[in-house]
């Protein structure tokens, strides 16, 4: 049985239960008036029977807008042709309101539907005390409170007012559905903006309008954190429709306000045009001397001098590997990638009597209130943040750099200003994923078993001579633990590039790099590739690895995969199936891709098929196949085509043709399945993608013979010769 303290906990992770925390002062005239009776704080209920959900977590097009309401509704026992859903503004009081690592699914799971479930509480015992029975002789269906026993029965719209008045239930005192009678969770449900979506309604933050709202855009240095040295602002200021032109001094913390000119003008071209004139010359920075062959040469130097430090060591690599049947030594490297969200980081700003008013595509909007808080010196409770739909996120609007540009800027001009970048802005000041260079030993013994892995990992780091965001490498990434004899080194280069989490960050490089030593490994040993990796996980530990990793929850997707693809099957000459899996931000993902490659090189996949455990229940299941193929299709198009260089401390990249998106006609059919298991849900944004990389460039080596260890994939190695 499940008690109070666990309840208590539960409900803590996902930032607090909020049942007590109901709106008052209008409820008694709620049927007088027409007005929505608030049950607390996220669901209210009108006389016409509509029901609003308040989501709290920012919405890029993960669903969560959606799927965290079906938990709400699910436990109310909804109508949900009834419940509208209504964003929440940026407010600490709901909790944890960010939306990255998947974690939304797995800290909501229980708030959500303990607030369902005590407001369906409270409309039980109104009707009761109506009727003069007792709660436990009533029952729900689809928005109706019922007594069986007279066949009375009242609509939530009817009982919402006298509802209000009835005590908070206690958290012991609710009683939570048994799965088998869900209506709503685990039943497709399209988003709740897809209408407003297709017809173009205003809904982004790109779309933001405010009376008397100028627009601005700002020019920072091309290499990352330089101070402005000069510029002709009074050019910009003669130009046509300009407002203002002013220099921002900035800092040197590259997540928040950083040196600039802003340009203010009536409207967004027009700041664009005088921007044109500034003509700014930037100081000298130190990063200005890194570059990406810097990087790369520098990383081969550190393996040949031996590495920095010791992450992890289990017996003896050096002895276990000069043993080894067979031996193999491979470095793999992944480049620097740029988020590239088709909306552009925007923000809109207006700053009146103290106060801060944002409209922002933030998913981290605490984040972002903290920035201006130590930028601009308000008070939080000055500050309120409307959380717009993002256009895209995948980690870059966890950064909110944008959110304190705005802000800044709007209270310098005194008037609402929406800050909107550029492409070219978008490309030249990301967070980007981290390049990465692993440096790979490993041995089979003669029975076909991995008896030896070493892994020197030569990352990116700061002056504190740690690694820079996203650039780390957890020591308990898989085949730790599996594989005996087990090295896990470390080195870093110092690096100016900011850098950050990109959907599913740190396990997006290091799973291609594992995934595909596996591979070789596999190969040296003469086994197949997906049953070389069923021994590895069935011969290793059993249970939950350092509270982490299950290998009965892989191996399960994996032969889920195997016999959805059809693998072993003979396939046409320069044809070949790849495999891989990866556990990452609490799902399990096995994956297998299915490519061709034409005589010049050129790489076609064909199909791919994912499957994931993701814990016992899936509750969207139309957001979580759409999570899961968007996730393959996003890995596919990293891998074929996308890399951001570095040259004389700056992005070379500018714009989508130097950094191609997947289009609709190389993009492959992607066949999801599903291993439930049980465990509490887990989120879907990131761990489905991983495994695709090193899928594909397996795909690749079993159709050409060719092993690719670098990315993006070299076409022109693959070329039939």
């Amino acid at each position: 049985m499940t008690t109070r303290r666990q309840v208590i906990h539960a409900i803590a992770a996902g930032g607090g239960l909020l049942i007590g925390a109901r709106i008052v002062g209008r409820d008694a005239l709620a049927c007088e008036t027409g007005e929505p009776a608030v049950l607390n704080t996220f669901v209210r209920i009108a006389p016409d029977e509509t029901i609003t959900i308040l989501a709290k977590i920012p919405e890029m097009g993960q669903g969560v807008k959606t799927s965290l309401p079906m938990m709400v509704a699910e436990e109310l026992d909804a109508d949900w042709s009834r419940v509208r859903v209504e964003m929440a503004d940026a407010d600490p009081s709901l909790g944890r309101q960010m939306a990255g690592g998947s974690n939304s699914t797995p800290l909501s799971w229980n708030q959500m539907r303990y607030m369902g479930a005590a407001a369906r509480a409270m409309l039980v015992a109104a009707a009761a005390r109506r009727w003069g029975v007792t709660p436990e002789a009533c029952l729900t269906v689809a928005g109706v409170v019922k007594h069986p026993a007279s066949g009375r029965q009242a609509t939530y719209g009817a009982l919402a007012a006298a509802a209000v008045a009835e005590p908070t239930p206690e958290l012991e005192t609710l009683k939570l559905k048994d799965p088998k009678d869900y209506r709503i969770i685990g039943k497709p449900t399209p988003q709740v903006d897809v209408q407003a979506i297709v017809t173009g309604a205003q809904m982004f933050g790109i779309d933001v309008v405010l009376p008397g709202m100028l627009y601005a855009a700002l020019e920072k240095a091309p290499v990352f954190g330089a101070r402005l040295k000069s510029a002709d602002l009074a050019a910009a200021r003669a130009a046509p429709g300009v407002r203002q032109v002013f220099a921002i001094e900035g800092g040197t913390d590259l997540t928040s306000l950083l040196p600039g000119i802003a340009v203010v003008a009536d409207t967004w071209w027009q700041a664009q045009q005088a921007r044109a004139l500034l003509k700014p010359v930037w100081e000298e920075h130190p990063t200005a001397t890194q570059s990406t062959a810097g990087f790369a040469a520098l990383a081969q130097a550190l393996e040949a001098a031996g590495a920095q430090r010791v992450e992890r060591k289990e017996g003896d690599f050096t002895t276990g590997f000069t043993r080894a049947a067979r031996k193999v030594e491979a470095a793999y490297s992944y480049p620097f990638l740029a988020h590239a969200t088709l909306e552009p980081q925007n923000c809109t700003a207006r700053f009146e009597g103290g106060k801060l008013e944002i409209w922002a595509p933030t998913q981290n909007p605490e984040h972002g209130r903290q920035l201006i808080v130590g930028a601009l010196g308000l008070k939080p409770a000055d500050i309120n943040i409307h959380l717009i739909r993002c256009g895209g996120g995948f980690g870059r609007r966890l950064q909110n750099d944008y959110m304190v540009e705005a802000a800044y800027i709007a209270r310098k001009v005194g008037r609402p200003v929406k800050l909107l970048w550029t492409r070219e802005d978008d490309f030249q000041h990301d967070f980007y994923r981290p390049a990465g260079w692993h440096f790979l030993k490993g041995g089979v013994d003669a029975e076909g078993r991995i008896c030896a892995w070493r892994d020197h990992f030569v990352s990116l780091g700061g002056v504190d001579g740690k690694p820079l965001r996203s650039a780390e490498m957890p020591t308990s990434e898989f085949p730790a633990g599996f594989a005996p004899n087990y090295l896990h080194e470390l080195s870093l280069m110092q690096c100016g590039v900011p850098t950050g989490p990109l959907r599913a960050p740190r396990s997006n490089g290091i799973a291609w790099a594992v995934q595909s030593f596996i591979d070789e490994l596999a190969h040296a040993a003469g086994a197949d590739p997906l049953a070389f990796r069923l021994r590895l996980l069935e011969d290793g530990p059993k249970g939950r690895l350092e509270g982490r990793f299950d290998a009965a929850r892989m191996s399960a997707v994996l032969r889920q995969v195997q016999k959805a693809s059809g693998w072993g099957r003979t396939l046409p000459q320069r044809q070949g199936m790849g495999v891989a899996f990866h556990h990452s931000h609490g799902g399990y993902f096995a994956v297998v891709i299915h490519v061709s490659v034409a005589a010049n090189g050129e790489v076609k996949v064909e199909k791919a098929w994912a499957a994931g455990d993701v814990g016992r229940h899936i509750v969207n299941p139309s957001g979580a196949e759409q999570q899961v193929q968007g996730s393959v299709l996003d890995g596919l198009s990293a891998a074929l085509y996308q890399e951001v260089k570095i040259e004389g401390g700056r992005s070379t990249v500018s714009n989508f043709h130097e950094y191609p998106l997947l289009r609709i006609d190389t993009a492959p059919p992607v066949e999801v399945h599903w291993s439930l298991s049980d465990y509490p849900p887990t989120g879907l944004g990131e761990p489905a993608l991983p495994p695709v990389a090193p899928a594909l460039t397996n795909a690749i080596f079993a159709a050409t013979g060719v092993r690719l260890r670098r990315l993006p994939v070299d076409q022109v190695a693959l070329v039939s010769t």
